[in-house]
């Protein structure tokens, strides 16, 4: 009886993980046929049905590789890099409500808590560049970590005024005080920061300066092969995933019905808002080119970051102006 509760915990978070983990598959899948699509090819079109099959045969491709690593790295912290960045991947989705009252954990500090773990998974890019004892990798992952600290810095700020809006931490708590309307439409400017944020957060085009070929040879990961080389690919289609639920949820009511599509049960409503933002992050890797890495942390520092301030300023004032403030929260 004492391992009663071991066993659900372990059930519970085996029923959150393998669809994430079969998600993040099927989201590979998805990415090279839509822009095959809007680059007039076919993309994968041979393993399944319609290509479905064909992340399962590139993982196998991966796992069966013979693994080759630097002979003079420092093998333990070689080999941790990339499972602390999966792993840290991973951990956001326990507090991810898919419901009411259907989560792993929901915690009153749930945003605080995807927050800090999303910073953790910065320290696995780190180590990875630094125990290949290669000078790209190490090159690489500097980039990587200076550019992830400072998109986080707009991430966080931009989500302190949904808190300022919603009163609570609490995830679950700012879907339900969605119920009147949607954060995107008032807080409009400040979602296309916080997208353009993710974007550059998760290492994707146009700024994933992570896999600058033509000056990095392919980043942090340069040493890493077959299997610890899956666990890097996991871990940022996870991310991107994770943080189009985020989206959805901070901004578009997250499970809560729309009225065109009022019948749906909550896990595909919150889906269908996630594959949309999906499919936006794909269409801005199919549309722009990747741009240098002095003008990705100019625009950052110079651009977003005032842009964000100057709104944490205004939003404020003008909810103090129109006596608006949720009830648990008070203008100093």
């Amino acid at each position: 009886m004492l391992y009663t509760p071991i066993l659900i915990s372990i059930i519970e978070v085996l029923i959150v993980v393998v669809p994430v983990l079969l998600t993040v598959a099927f989201v590979t899948v998805a990415e090279r046929k839509t822009m095959a699509s809007m680059q007039r090819r076919l993309g994968p079109n041979i393993v399944g049905y319609y290509g479905v099959l064909q992340a399962f045969a590139d993982a196998l491709k991966l796992l069966l590789k013979e693994y080759i690593s630097p002979t003079q790295s420092n093998l333990v912290l070689f080999f941790l890099g990339p499972i602390i960045t999966l792993v840290f991947s991973l951990l956001g989705f326990s507090v991810i409500p898919y419901g009411p009252g259907l989560a792993i954990s929901d915690f009153n500090l749930g945003i605080l808590y995807m927050l800090a773990v999303s910073s953790l998974s910065t320290y696995g890019i780190l180590l990875a560049g630094w125990s290949a004892n290669s000078k790209y990798a190490f090159l690489g992952s500097l980039r990587s970590t200076a550019q992830l600290i400072s998109y986080e810095l707009i991430l966080s700020s931009a989500i302190l005024l949904v808190i300022l809006l919603s009163g609570s931490l609490n995830l679950t708590v700012n879907i339900e005080s969605q119920n009147g309307v949607w954060y995107i439409f008032p807080l409009l400017p400040v979602f296309i920061i916080f997208f353009i944020g993710s974007i550059a957060e998760t290492n994707r085009a146009p700024f994933d300066l992570a896999e600058a070929e033509s000056e990095l040879v392919s980043g942090f990961m340069t040493e890493h092969a077959a299997v610890i080389f899956v666990f890097f690919f996991l871990a940022e289609y996870a991310s991107i995933v994770l943080i189009c639920v985020l989206i959805s949820i901070l901004f578009i009511g997250g499970y809560l019905y729309s009225p065109i599509i009022e019948g749906l049960i909550y896990g595909l409503t919150l889906g269908f808002k996630s594959c949309v933002m999906i499919f936006i992050f794909i269409w801005a890797r199919a549309s722009f080119p990747r741009i240098r890495y002095d003008q990705l942390m100019s625009f950052c520092w110079t651009v977003l970051l005032p842009l964000i301030i100057g709104f944490i300023i205004l939003f404020p004032c003008i909810l103090n102006v129109f006596l608006i403030f949720p009830s648990n929260i008070s203008l100093l």
